[in-house]
């Protein structure tokens, strides 16, 4: 972890572990996944709260190509009325968009391609910039949990099972330690859990012994 700026992934999960598609039916449904906005029915004002708390440090976006057109088709016409403000700091902060694909085209304002040589991008992040906040963009946060390029989890966690859909750790994700920041219940039965990554391998032994 770095003593500069911080990689905050934010994820909204279910109990069992799936983050795709929270905030509405067409927003992933690769995998014919059945469930998009599934978060919708299940408000929590303590998830509201501690989401609005994060957005006053947040001075860049670090996303995922398909959560960048998202947000570049929905924000820029959503910078008045009660969201106006999240939709104004979006425009104003600059915006990393992960891509392999050099000739992709950006079209929000503010926003440049990463993702050539991720570890040394991120690193120029935290040089840069307070705080670096990964939303949704569920593939891209599992290379940055594997590669351990990121110094915050955060996990607003749902009282709802799914059984399917893409998971924040799917199977084969990389073996990694995490030390658990802090841990709060919210309204509705919510729970917002924080981790650090930690170094060094996963260990195994024998209870009692």
């Amino acid at each position: 972890m770095s003593t500069d700026g911080r990689i905050i992934i934010d994820l909204f999960t279910t109990l069992d572990g799936v983050a795709q598609a929270p905030g509405g039916p067409e927003e992933d449904t690769s995998g014919a996944f059945p469930f998009g906005g599934w978060q919708a029915p299940l408000e929590s004002e303590a998830v509201g709260r501690s989401v609005s708390e994060g957005m006053q440090t947040l001075d860049a976006l670090l996303l995922g190509r398909r959560t960048y057109d998202i947000f570049a088709g929905y924000w820029p016409q959503h910078t008045t009325g009660p969201e106006g403000w999240i939709g104004q700091l979006f425009d104003r902060v600059p915006k990393y968009v992960a891509s392999r694909d050099a000739g992709i085209e950006l079209s929000w304002p503010g926003s440049t391609r990463v993702g050539d040589d991720l570890a040394s991008e991120i690193a120029a992040l935290r040089s840069r910039h307070r705080d670096v906040h990964v939303i949704g963009s569920v593939d891209f946060g599992q290379t940055l949990l594997a590669e351990k390029l990121y110094d915050e989890l955060q996990l607003w966690v749902y009282p709802v099972v799914l059984g399917q859909g893409k998971k924040v750790f799917p199977d084969g994700a990389a073996p990694s330690n995490m030390k658990l920041l802090s841990a709060s219940a919210g309204d509705g039965g919510t729970l917002l859990l924080r981790y650090a990554p930690l170094p060094g391998e996963v260990q195994t032994g024998t209870m009692g012994e």
